[in-house]
């Protein structure tokens, strides 16, 4: 009789074996033939239920936020279980005897699964004993199932972590493409000839950036100079100002070749614009000039911009008339016009708050008066030469630190 039980026992043992090799085999192929998320949970059950006879179970996995993967045979609300408060503090196969939490209770077995001191899953086993099996019986099957979740729990990780990649290579050429769609939004030959000498550098703080400027020429004498900066940064940011930038482009490539309009009417049309396709969520600041190479009027609109600057080499003046942000109201609630003629050799300085914003290493800012200081130091220089200078000193004052913004300078020598 003695050697009866111990051949069942063998054969018991070998079958368990044989069991665990196939349902490893079987779950290690699924991985490999790279089966769904959906797939592999389902035979992870299959295992549970069929082949081990648990049929009251509850998987927890964390993506983003822990919650159920797998939840079968439980009448429970499983959502009122925190993993954070509840489920923590076991590290090791538990087997619960009584608990102070009533959730708890309500299982046999906390199987948690670990990889590099990191949580990944918990398995809770209930109705242990009613399928005719002892409790501190189980335990070899527990760690067979730790082994067989760890490798469900990773293959489902690794999917996700490839969607992520994924999404990012996506991403990124997502940026690719819109970083060289704004380059092309940009003016590509500015002039430099008796009349004007007129250069701009930009540097976007990422692939794609929130700033705009442009030269715009009417006719023979007649030029538009702008620039702006949008609240926000990232795609979306960039999306606004390039539609932005192509409505402008459109107002005086058609509109005004038709009918030549005033600056307050295209800062009302341009108003209405950001208002429809930002939704009031973001704003835009914008400073445009409209001028007259004849008879060297300046004509302009600030809407909230950065004041752009007038300078002879030693004196400047402020250009800081003319309405809020565009986007801030559905409709402006006033718009004033500046006008200033310039005198022969005189320099427009156009320029974001990427620039004077710029923090050093002890937090102070680079401030306007270290930019006027810049013009007037080198003001004989040609601009292209001006805005590597104004570029070169940003650097320096920012040392090891990073851009916090978008940074645009726009400078203009009217001969």
């Amino acid at each position: 009789m003695e050697v009866e039980t111990r051949i069942a026992n063998l054969e018991s043992q070998i079958e368990s074996g044989e069991f665990r090799l196939n349902s490893l085999l079987e779950l290690t192929r699924a991985i490999a033939t790279n089966q769904s998320v959906d797939q592999l949970v389902r035979l992870f059950e299959f295992v549970m239920r069929e082949q081990l006879g648990y049929d009251r179970f509850l998987l927890f996995n964390k993506e983003n936020t822990w919650s159920p993967l797998l939840k079968v045979g439980l009448k429970s609300k499983v959502k009122e279980i925190s993993v954070e408060k509840e489920l923590y503090r076991f590290r090791d196969i538990t087997v619960i005897e009584s608990s102070h939490s009533a959730i708890l209770n309500e299982f046999d077995i906390i199987v948690p699964v670990f990889h590099k001191d990191k949580p990944l899953a918990y398995l809770l086993i209930a109705g242990v004993e009613e399928s005719g099996v002892k409790k501190h019986d189980t335990i070899a099957d527990m760690h067979f199932l730790q082994t067989l979740t760890n490798m469900v729990v990773m293959a489902i990780e690794n999917k996700r972590m490839a969607r992520e990649e994924l999404k990012r290579e996506r991403l990124k050429k997502e940026l690719e493409v819109a970083s060289e769609m704004q380059k092309l939004l940009f003016p590509s030959d500015l002039p430099s000839n008796k009349q004007m000498d007129i250069s701009a550098k930009y540097i976007p703080r990422h692939e794609v950036g929130g700033d705009y400027y442009d030269f715009i020429p009417l006719g023979a004498n007649k030029y538009v100079i702008c620039i702006a900066d949008v609240s926000g940064k990232g795609i979306s940011a960039a999306m606004l100002m390039a539609n932005f930038q192509a409505t402008i482009r459109t107002f005086y490539s058609t509109v005004y070749q038709i009918r030549p309009f005033s600056l307050e009417f295209l800062i009302e049309e341009l108003n209405k614009k950001v208002m429809t396709s930002a939704k009031g969520e973001k704003f835009i600041t914008f400073f445009i000039a409209e001028y007259d190479a004849a008879s060297r009027e300046l004509t302009y609109v600030n809407a909230g911009h950065n004041q752009p600057i007038i300078t002879n080499g030693k004196e400047q003046k402020l250009l800081d008339i003319g309405c809020v942000g565009l986007g801030m109201f559905d409709e402006m609630p006033f718009i004033q016009v500046g006008k200033e003629i310039l005198k022969p050799n005189t320099t427009l300085i156009l320029y974001t708050d990427g620039v004077v914003e710029l923090e050093d290493e002890r937090n102070c800012h680079f401030e306007l008066e270290r930019l006027i200081k810049i013009y007037h130091n080198f003001y004989r220089l040609s601009m292209e030469d001006m805005n590597n200078i104004v570029f070169s000193k940003l650097d320096e004052w920012r040392g090891n630190r990073k851009l916090i913004d978008d940074t645009a300078i726009f400078s203009c020598r009217f001969f």
